[in-house]
């Protein structure tokens, strides 16, 4: 008993450092405060403490006290706080894989489109004709962004159904960092946030960057199940549930129109803010949101345009209640000094503008549609399965034969310069071994040729 007491002293003073409760420097309380407040005895908060002094956590000073040491709360990367896994399904690991891989190699697990697929001349147009004003080469971008662009997304959401005001828009530096501030903002450490399980894994790496604990939801094949939703959220109490709702990354679904009206009112009853972020809506348009159905009350959109026209051109963007717009716009500011760069967001609005933007994406669905068949039958003519049919989008869910391990797979190909993204990578609770996403636009004849043969050396082994 006195073992279990003792270990539960030193796993709540280690919770209180690693949660920045308590900083380099920081006094402990004292013996007998720490026995109250963990309801045991002195003898054993003082094991506690030795034990902890031990392992170079704290450190003892003479008549003084118990202090926490300035090495145990040394600043760690993001990845040494989120969960420890095995490279090929580590948030962290995979994202520095598509991004660092030569731009020869095959990349079906990456999440974005190629370079010629992108509408390579409205963008070289766009930044010719920007080259020619000096101020806006020289000069800070606006705190909350191109007031042109904003006024454009407005349109957009008004075209969905959802009202927006453009003071109600922020552009930012891009959708990930449209989330991290966020975060910032209504976030502090030892929050609870929601996700979907699977979930695009980039909200893992966010999640252990801002030190907050995730749980997570099933999602089907029409969005989280509206009772398992609110059980989650009424034991858990998350402050936030981050989503996709429209081609949901990885596994490519859309939200029912009955969930997406059902989800909102969940969340607002036990309040839960929803972050809803709908980078692929050009992709499959028409799709209900839970920002329109909401109206922006206790729904935060975000979005941005790199899978759309460039990667490059970084520029995401935040659909808000009002007041939180202000504050981040002043994080924004705090944090980088002004809104995105001014050439990004001048050079989307002009691609914008004009009626090539609508005939790009008019063509990009339709040749995405091709692709996906095509690509979906050559898969599971080697028996990986396709989950569902997604309306949009350049990604495939897919399941594997049995007891095929896709980490295991995942290695295997990287070895051939091919970068895959299996699926435990996108799942909180790792129940998605024998699942891959498939990036259609970025998989080619030699990676399917890689993956055959990997798969067949796997299923003899």
């Amino acid at each position: 008993m006195e073992e279990t007491q003792t270990g539960r002293v030193m796993e709540g003073i280690r919770s209180r450092i690693s949660g920045r409760l308590l900083c380099a420097g920081d006094r402990l309380p004292s013996v007998r405060r720490s026995a109250a407040s963990f309801g045991v005895s002195p003898a054993t908060v003082v094991e506690a403490y030795d034990r902890l002094v031990a392992e170079g956590l704290i450190e003892a000073i003479p008549r003084s006290g118990f202090y926490v040491s300035h090495l145990a709360s040394a600043p760690q990367s993001p990845s040494a706080r989120a969960p420890q896994r095995d490279h090929e399904i580590d948030p962290f690991w995979v994202s520095r894989q598509s991004l660092d891989a030569p731009l020869a190699n095959d990349k079906p697990g990456c999440g974005w489109l190629p370079p010629d697929w992108m509408p390579q001349r409205a963008l070289q147009k766009a930044l010719r004709d920007l080259s020619r004003d000096v101020d806006l080469l020289t000069h800070y971008g606006t705190t909350a962004g191109d007031p042109v662009l904003r006024r454009q997304i407005a349109l957009r959401f008004a075209a969905e159904g959802l009202e927006c005001d453009p003071d109600q828009i922020l552009l930012t530096n891009s959708g990930s960092q449209a989330i991290d501030l966020i975060c910032r903002l209504l976030l502090k450490p030892g929050d609870t946030v929601l996700l979907d399980d699977p979930c695009y894994f980039n909200y893992q790496a966010l999640i252990a960057a801002h030190n907050v604990r995730a749980v997570s939801v099933p999602y089907t094949s029409t969005g989280p199940d509206a009772g398992e939703f609110e059980a989650i959220v009424s034991a858990e109490r998350p402050r936030l549930y981050i989503t996709n709702s429209n081609l949901h990354n990885p596994t490519g679904s859309s939200l029912s129109l009955v969930t997406a009206h059902r989800l909102p009112g969940i969340a607002a009853a036990y309040g839960m803010v929803i972050v809803e972020d709908d980078i692929f809506a050009d992709f499959a348009p028409g799709v209900p949101t839970m920002a329109a159905l909401d109206g922006l009350l206790g729904v935060i959109r975000v979005g941005s345009f790199s899978k759309t026209l460039s990667a490059a051109l970084r520029c995401g963007y935040i659909a808000a209640r009002p007041e939180w717009i202000d504050a981040l716009t002043d994080l924004q500011l705090a944090t980088g000094f002004g809104g995105p760069n001014p050439i990004a967001t001048n050079a989307i609005s002009r691609i914008l503008a004009g009626g090539g933007y609508r005939r790009h994406m008019e063509a990009l669905r339709s040749r995405l549609t091709k692709v996906r068949k095509i690509v979906g039958m050559r898969l599971a003519s080697m028996g990986i399965i396709p989950q569902g049919e997604p309306v949009g989008g350049f990604t495939l869910w897919c399941r594997l034969p049995e007891d095929v391990d896709s980490a295991i797979l995942a290695r295997t190909c990287l070895a051939q310069d091919v970068v895959l993204a299996p699926g435990n990578v996108f799942s909180p609770s790792q129940s998605a071994a024998r699942y891959v996403r498939f990036n259609v636009a970025q998989t080619s004849d030699y990676a399917l040729g890689v993956v055959g043969s990997a798969l067949q050396g796997e299923m003899a082994a």
